[in-house]
């Protein structure tokens, strides 16, 4: 009961404005803030061998802190994860495995988490969510860091409905008194889970209660939005606003991702320049919409080429919930981008898919920057 969704060739057209501005950013007038020269190297070896982290950050920077698509853990990548870095404030997108490492890695402050924005409740992106306020507290690391602020947390509230199995046929349903829990009850449940050991370091060490950190924000969809987890669970929409400080504004939208409802996608606005999250997706024109004319577009990928070995079944399925690399120049274009960003990649191993294929696919139909994204690389805002 998966929705179809369009062809690159149904995305909206991307704005006169937005093809100018990149068209003037590639002319060479960017100089050495620009973005065709601003991609920083990972800060760490390609093994994941952390090494002294840089502590100087601009005042607008993305960090990407891990790349993995799935739940398995993969050697080449950690679990999807990004940062933005504004004005010495951090906002995190996503928390996937290790993503607590490897923020400490890069040389962000968890004394400088500002909020956490969780796209959608598959484990492959809440792995370690939970890790951000119980392990961040304890001041332990060279510089003292530690988490001690209220940290503002959004995403979906609950789904309200299971789809039938794909396969069909019988399944078990775990926790069937409450089988689709929201952000709110999840994180509910995880302090009752972590109880023990939270009121042993409470009484032993003094860290932290879990439960003065974290702030829960549901978000809800605008009721004119006829959004369905047994239906179209992302109709055409406007972005809506989810929070806004003195250094960015957030709207997010809907998107398509198989049975996982709600499921978003984030645009962060700021004075430095627009990031979009695209989050787990298929195509939709959800995407262009949000993502129209801004700076930096972060967008999942999938080669199904690469895994042409599975059942059609299975690859069809995989199409309902992600995007093709080969169709997602198409949606920066649309959208007027300056550049793409990959990330969430499947197969997420090196050796399968190289990183010159992956941008060279990405590269079709899209006339703007093509990054494909590796753990702990750093990408300035453009201005």
């Amino acid at each position: 009961m998966c929705q179809t969704t369009g062809k690159p060739d149904d995305l909206p057209t991307a704005p006169e404005a937005g093809v100018r501005r990149r068209s003037l950013l590639r002319g060479g007038a960017v100089g050495t803030v620009g973005l065709g020269a601003a991609v920083l190297a990972p800060s760490a070896s390609a093994k994941g061998r952390p090494i002294t982290p840089p502590k100087r950050f601009g005042a607008a920077e993305l960090v990407i802190l891990g790349t993995a698509a799935g739940p398995p853990p993969e050697p080449d990548r950690a679990g999807i994860a990004s940062a933005l870095h504004i004005e010495g404030r951090n906002y995190l997108i996503d928390c996937g495995r290790s993503s607590v490492t490897n923020y400490y890695n890069v040389g962000l402050r968890y004394a400088d988490l500002d909020s956490v924005f969780i796209t959608h409740l598959h484990a492959d992106h809440v792995a370690d969510y939970y890790n951000v306020f119980l392990l961040a507290g304890w001041g332990l690391t060279d510089d003292n860091d530690a988490l001690t602020q209220r940290v503002g947390v959004y995403g979906p509230g609950p789904a309200g409905a299971l789809r039938p199995p794909f396969k069909g046929g019988d399944v078990p349903t775990v926790a069937p008194e409450d089988p689709t829990p929201g952000l709110a009850a999840m994180t509910e449940h995880l302090v009752a889970a972590y109880a023990y050991s939270s009121n042993l370091f409470i009484r032993d060490s003094g860290s932290p209660d879990p439960r003065d950190l974290i702030d829960v924000h549901e978000l809800q969809v605008p009721s004119e939005v006829p959004a369905d987890v047994l239906g179209d669970t992302a109709p055409p929409m406007d972005p809506f606003l989810v929070m806004e400080d003195d250094r960015v504004r957030v709207t997010a939208v809907l998107v398509p991702h198989g049975p996982a409802f709600p499921s978003y996608a984030y645009r962060f606005d700021t004075d430095h320049g627009s990031v979009v999250f695209s989050g787990d997706t298929s195509l939709t024109p959800n995407i262009v919409t949000l993502a129209r004319g801004a700076d930096i577009l972060v967008h999942e990928a999938i080669d199904l080429e690469a895994l042409g070995e599975l059942p059609p079944a299975a690859l069809d399925h995989l199409k309902q919930s992600h995007t093709s690399v080969a169709d997602v120049g198409a949606v920066a274009e649309a959208a007027g981008v300056d550049t793409l960003v990959l990330s969430h990649l499947v197969p997420a191993a090196h050796s399968i898919v190289s990183t010159g294929r992956w941008r060279r696919r990405a590269q079709q139909g899209f006339g703007g920057r093509v990054v494909v994204g590796e753990d702990l690389m750093r990408i300035p805002l453009p201005r």
